[in-house]
């Protein structure tokens, strides 16, 4: 936790993080499980969502296997998320955010940049105290807990929400940044995976003073674009800025499974499954999409991906699914076994522009759109599990 730095009331990018988001709403909810290890996950073939800090002190992480995170931590809790509540729990923070700046840029329901240029005047206060403001009022009056990063652009605001987790604030001030940055591995970089990182180690580059030693143009035409930009992270250079509004551009879920499958009947009920987790996703965000795209991963980590657009923006889990049914179909197991399977929607647009003409080739196509929304409903009523399709039993 900051107490004083030199740079405290002159810095006014910050990146908010909740720590352990799904988790904490779960034991928000039910204080039984307040000092229990909590993990948010599906079955022993699902992934881990997100782990509380208890869980994650036995080694936890997120997107781990179940099974694995189950042998790290065999007295966890284990709760199937609940994407509505999460989502309501998201606009009332995202509530809080928008009283003190209009600059806010989401990267998921748990986690944004803010930019409060200007807004000293407005608060009566600099940027760190409106910040340390908000977390408190976050726990105050919402019950859930967040870390702030605060530093003079995106890349280091993020960075620096990471260091002191939970309950963190922490800075990364100007006269700082080369200091802090050299010794560091470059996966700090947000966005660098273990291909990307693979990558960089075959060309000696581990760390940001790896980095310093390469000239802008060997980067360039050694990794393209990105060679540029890693040229300016690694001098700590960030010219984005937050975008306030920014569209939402898809909404996917995926899931490894615990054992590589070509099996037609288990991928059909994981396609189900992610449709309708998908579509859940959708209908509580207010969106619908235009496009449906089918992800595939094979066992030498190989992926396949396949989209179509449809005649009209959807939010429905039976056109999701019916449409990346078709979409497998036309790839077939053979192509497998697979280790990972996704489903997603994009081309976003507002709910109230989907599902209005209906399919004209599926003649039974309202009728199961109606059946699904009076299943929204009771669900809602009598809970997630009050309605279960047979096939996501699979």
């Amino acid at each position: 936790m900051i107490i004083a730095h030199d740079e405290l009331e002159t810095l006014t990018i910050a990146h908010m993080d909740c720590d352990a988001f799904y988790a904490s709403v779960e034991k928000r909810d039910n204080p039984q499980l307040r000092d229990k290890p909590v993990i948010i996950g599906g079955g022993r073939r699902g992934v881990v969502s997100t782990a509380c800090y208890i869980a994650r002190i036995r080694g936890v992480r997120s997107a781990m296997p179940m099974f694995r995170a189950l042998a790290l931590c065999p007295d966890a809790v284990v709760i199937r998320g609940r994407m509505d509540v999460y989502v309501q729990v998201s606009r009332q923070i995202r509530a809080l955010m928008e009283e003190l700046t209009p600059s806010i840029e989401p990267l998921s329901l748990d986690e944004a940049f803010l930019d409060l240029t200007g807004t000293e005047k407005l608060h009566g206060a600099p940027p760190a105290v409106t910040l340390a403001r908000l977390v408190k009022r976050m726990s105050d009056e919402i019950g859930i807990t967040g870390s702030i990063g605060l530093s003079h652009n995106k890349f280091l605001a993020k960075v620096a929400s990471d260091l002191d987790k939970p309950r963190g604030f922490s800075v990364i001030g100007r006269a700082e940044t080369a200091a802090f940055l050299v010794e560091k591995p470059v996966r700090l970089i947000w966005g660098i995976g273990p291909a990307a990182q693979a990558s960089l180690e075959q060309a000696g580059i581990r760390t940001f003073a790896d980095l310093l030693r390469w000239d802008r143009k060997d980067l360039g035409a050694r990794f393209g674009s990105m060679g540029d930009r890693l040229w300016h992270l690694a001098r700590g250079q960030d010219r984005r800025r937050v975008a306030g509004n920014a569209p939402v551009k898809s909404i996917s879920n995926e899931t490894t499974f615990f054992e590589d499958t070509a099996s037609v009947d288990v991928l059909d009920g994981h396609i189900w499954r992610l449709s309708e987790k998908v579509s859940d996703r959708a209908k509580a965000t207010g969106r619908a999409g235009a496009v449906v795209t089918l992800k595939l991963k094979r066992a030498d980590h190989s992926s396949l991906t396949r989209r179509i657009s449809l005649h009209e923006p959807t939010q429905i889990a039976d056109r999701i699914y019916r449409t990346a049914r078709e979409l497998f179909d036309h790839l077939g197991p053979q192509h497998g076994p697979y280790r990972l399977i996704g489903v997603g929607l994009s081309g976003i647009v507002p709910a109230e522009a989907a599902d209005l003409s209906g399919d004209l080739l599926d003649p039974e196509s309202a009728r199961r759109i109606a059946a699904e929304r009076a299943s929204d409903r009771i669900r809602e009523k009598f809970g997630k599990d009050a309605i279960v399709k047979g096939r996501s039993l699979r």
